[in-house]
């Protein structure tokens, strides 16, 4: 079958012939730059592409939310770069937000304002939720049905946000087997990249925390690991890998689960 090309439209065009989307698409540093991640960036395009969703991204002129240089301590950074996206979103008359990485979700939503940048921020498993509900994606059983599948908690959804039930609705739309691991929703460990961990060495200690994580989920026996958050991605996938069980075990994106069962 032959593959279309995802065409996405661009802000900049759209201002320029007198329209404007009812969305901005914030992809973020990971779905711009991490190869794993692009994927999860393209499965979103995809799916607000299939629904007729309204919405268009910054391309070359979206930056860094400046979360990373916030949480690594370097505020004026942080105030440079958010100052500089307010900017650019009161030019375009931005209002509404989607976004797939939780810690743009969360400094949108929660930071932005002290420095006058209010938005509808949504998290696109919030938006995902509703797709679903109102009949926009049909989802079914027939690709996940009988795989059994565990979902990570990232920290900037879960505890920062009460996003909980959200994720685990919309898989149990995809698979039967939706399996808890031993710490789950407001108890559920960081994978380790949290709080600028990402970005430095680890710190002495006896095991690295993305290996227990990742030792929780094999618990579970699960052929999936469902996540929504490109840290917990990335740090999944590599204990994964130290276990030699990247063969066994997917790590896969929620929004990759959808398009795979829509057969986009």
């Amino acid at each position: 079958m032959e593959t279309r090309k995802l065409e996405i439209p661009v802000i900049a065009d759209l201002f320029a012939r007198g329209e404007k989307p009812e969305y901005l698409y914030w992809v973020g540093c990971a779905g711009a730059f991490d190869d794993r991640y692009r994927k999860v960036a393209q499965a979103f395009a995809k799916i607000l592409t299939f629904v007729g969703e309204n919405f268009a991204v910054l391309g070359k002129e979206e930056t860094c939310t400046g979360d990373p240089a916030r949480r690594a301590g370097n505020e004026m950074l942080y105030q440079m770069q958010a100052l500089q996206n307010i900017e650019l979103f009161k030019g375009y008359e931005i209002r509404k937000i989607l976004t797939i990485c939780p810690h743009c979700y969360n400094i949108f939503k929660n930071e932005y304002p002290d420095l006058g940048g209010n938005y509808e921020v949504i998290n696109y498993l919030e938006y995902l939720d509703n797709a679903i509900n109102e009949g926009k994606l049909n989802v079914d059983l027939s690709v996940f049905g009988e795989e059994r599948v565990t979902y990570h908690d990232p920290c900037y959804l879960g505890r920062s946000n009460d996003i909980y039930h959200e994720p685990r609705k919309i898989l149990r739309h995809m698979t039967k087997n939706v399996v808890e691991m031993e710490r789950n929703k407001s108890f559920a460990l960081c994978c380790g990249a949290g709080g600028g961990q990402y970005f430095k060495e680890a710190e002495k200690g006896e095991k690295e925390i993305y290996m227990e994580r990742t030792e929780e989920a094999l618990r579970t026996d699960s052929s999936i690991i469902a996540t929504a958050c490109p840290f917990c991605m990335t740090m999944l996938t590599d204990g994964l890998k130290y276990k030699n069980k990247e063969e066994e075990v997917r790590n896969l994106d929620v929004a990759e689960m959808i398009v795979q069962s829509l057969g986009l």
